[in-house]
């Protein structure tokens, strides 16, 4: 057995950097892991004013400042003249990576001072790193340059680079909106600058701010000095100097502004067009779903600060803890999200605490594909339950890694032991096997709770002992009473079985069928996901009642003396279930954890996403954590799922 695992993890260790580096470029933030936004602007004319803040907002109308209004980013270090105006941010295409670029520039010393912007970058939005870039230093002939303003970064998916635009006026001329793309490290600017947009009246633009939308790129800019208000122009494509204008200005307000932002509205079809009123010292709000008619929603919108030309992006729980764990979570904004815990579609999740690493690992199917088509396995660790890293693909069910199946990795599970002074890990799951019998569960073995893993080379479990139902929704159990090793499994039925010591085979003849008899999908009809864990002498049993793809899909719970049953269905037996009100669904199929040391226990289990409840929401799945708390007679309180 050995000898086999030693010859697949060589073949293993060759592929192993090309499937991660894979899987690691098609993971991305999706809509769905927005649960609030962060502006970024700064504050007025004074040197001690031009600097970056930070204000959060979880609707997208109230903000409050972070750090007590004062900034976040230190001026005289970033920049070359000590202040710094009008921060644009990014979300890279990665997801993770951010950008921000601003002017390089004290108000004090003229409008027609500054010849430079700033350039930073950053992978948790407090950290950055940071260049500047002076035109008349980089570029020759540039003498005659007179101001570089409000820089601001787009993705050119022709291009396949980050484009950084802004406007620049030259003695005697107007103020035109070039760009260059920046370097890969976003650094510095590759090649000269170049027109983008320049109007067809061959007057003065400034404030530029891009909007991609169902193919077109929409561009709101200042007409500086010929009206001082917002106008919009099109184009398909960024550098074809091919640009549709709309005639009208889009502000509505008869003040002058500028400084345009746009973003979307979190799950809505609305966008919102803000800009600052900067006679009024005030800012201005507006909504739209067209990006070309706009309505007023002044009334809508709180700040407890008074904001200059600044831009908002949305932004998932962790970057949110994150922030407010930096600079201190204002009062205004209520208690922060828990759940989910994880970017991204998952389902069915097993977490462990590994002794080894004294780290938490999450494990789960891989969703968000049709028919629950997910082919890997992925893992995330954290060290306290909040923050959670991606560590990225474990086992590949369509690569050479698992060579008995061909996709459909389903509800993992895996158990950390201590062999001959050295932990293993052995990881369980169901596979769709390519002699295509029907689902069937195997295992792979690690040195780590992240792999390398090498697969048995065969499924251990093929049939189902009751002559139906799917090889399903396996479980791992080591009772601390006896110290043995147990595998639970089914999907309309529940088996359980005692893995014999190499763990990766079952003892056949211990093989019992104990699931749970009765009950309605009400209460606590068995339908699968079983999980045993053990706690003042009972054997706790856990299952799924109903459908996955179904709101009511819920768990419920009884206890036994033995690991192998039978089962006393507990006289409250429901303990996670829906709160619609909370527009919370199909909580189930779920793990817990007790942490080490305590009497303290979590569940971890999924929910359906509620912008899917009526478009494919057995598909649509994330993973949540929770408290599991008990009474004094060793009963499970019912659940409360949080957001």
């Amino acid at each position: 057995m050995r000898s086999t695992f030693k010859s697949i993890a060589v073949a293993i260790s060759l592929i192993f950097s090309v499937v991660l580096s894979a899987f690691s470029q098609q993971k991305e933030v999706q809509e769905k892991d927005y649960v609030a936004y962060l502006f970024t602007y700064f504050t007025g004319n004074h040197i001690s004013e031009e600097a970056v803040c930070y204000a959060v907002s979880m609707d997208g109308y109230s903000y409050w400042a972070l750090n007590g209004g004062k900034p976040v980013l230190d001026s005289k270090v970033i920049s070359s003249t000590g202040g710094v105006r009008d921060p644009h941010i990014l979300r890279g295409e990665d997801g993770k990576t951010f950008y921000m670029v601003l002017t390089d520039m004290v108000s004090a010393n003229g409008w027609d001072s500054n010849r430079a912007m700033v350039l930073l970058k950053s992978n948790d939005l407090v950290n950055w790193t940071h260049t500047v870039i002076n035109m008349q230093k980089k570029y020759e002939g540039q003498e005659s340059l007179k101001r570089v303003w409000a820089p601001q970064t787009i993705f050119d998916p022709e291009a396949g680079k980050y484009m950084v635009y802004w406007s620049m006026q030259y003695a005697g001329g107007p103020d035109v909106i070039y760009y260059a793309y920046a370097n890969d490290d976003f650094t510095d600017l590759e090649g000269e600058p170049k027109v983008l947009f320049l109007p067809e009246n061959r007057k003065s633009c400034i404030d530029g701010d891009i909007v991609y939308k169902d193919g077109v790129f929409h561009l709101f800019y200042k007409t500086e000095g010929h009206g001082n208000g917002i106008k919009v122009a099109t184009t398909r494509s960024l550098t074809s100097g091919q640009w549709t204008e709309e005639p009208d200005y889009k502000q509505q307000t008869t003040d002058a502004v500028e400084g345009a932002g746009t973003f979307k509205l979190i799950g809505q079809d609305k966008y919102i067009l803000m800009y600052d009123v900067y006679m009024k010292g005030r800012y201005q709000f507006t909504e739209t779903t067209d990006l070309k008619n706009f309505k007023v929603i002044d009334n809508d919108v709180k700040m407890n600060f008074h904001p200059r030309h600044g831009t908002i992006i949305p932004i998932t729980r962790d970057e949110l803890l994150r922030i407010t764990e930096k600079w201190g979570k204002p009062a205004e904004l209520g208690q922060l999200p828990n759940n989910p815990v994880l970017p991204g579609f998952h389902a069915d999740p097993e977490i462990v605490y590994s002794h080894q690493t004294k780290k938490y690992y999450i494990y789960s199917t891989t969703d968000g594909q049709p028919g629950w088509g997910g082919w890997y396995f992925t893992a995330y660790s954290s060290d306290d339950l909040k923050h959670w890293t991606y560590e990225g693909v474990i086992l590949d069910l369509k690569s050479e890694q698992v060579p008995w199946a061909n996709g459909n990795a389903w509800a993992p599970c895996i158990e950390e032991k201590l062999v001959k002074g050295k932990y293993k890990y052995y990881f369980y799951y169901s596979g769709n096997p390519k002699n295509g019998q029907g689902k069937q569960i195997g295992v792979a073995v690690a040195d780590s709770p992240t792999g390398p893993f090498v697969d048995l080379g065969h499924p251990i479990i093929t049939e189902s002992p009751v002559g139906g139902g799917q090889q399903i929704d396996v479980d791992v159990f080591t009772d601390p009473v006896s110290g043995k090793t147990y595998l639970y499994w089914g999907n309309g039925y529940m088996a359980g079985a005692e893995l014999n010591k190499d763990m990766v085979s079952i003892k056949k003849k211990t093989l019992t069928v104990m699931t749970p008899k009765g009950g309605t999908l009400q209460d606590y009809a068995y339908r699968e996901a079983p999980y045993v864990f053990y706690r003042n002498g009972l054997y706790y049993f856990m299952w799924s009642v109903d459908d996955t793809g179904s709101p009511n899909y819920h768990v419920a719970y009884g206890t036994s003396k033995s690991p192998l049953g039978p089962i006393e269905v507990a006289a409250q037996p429901v303990v996670l279930k829906q709160n619609p009100e909370q527009q919370i669904y199909g909580t189930a199929h779920n793990s817990v954890l007790q942490i080490p040391g305590t009497d303290e226990w979590m569940i971890v289990y999924h929910r359906i996403n509620k912008w899917y409840l009526k478009d494919a929401p057995g598909v649509h799945r994330e993973v949540c954590i929770d408290r599991l708390q008990f009474n004094d007679d060793g009963t499970i309180q019912p659940v409360v799922p949080t957001f």
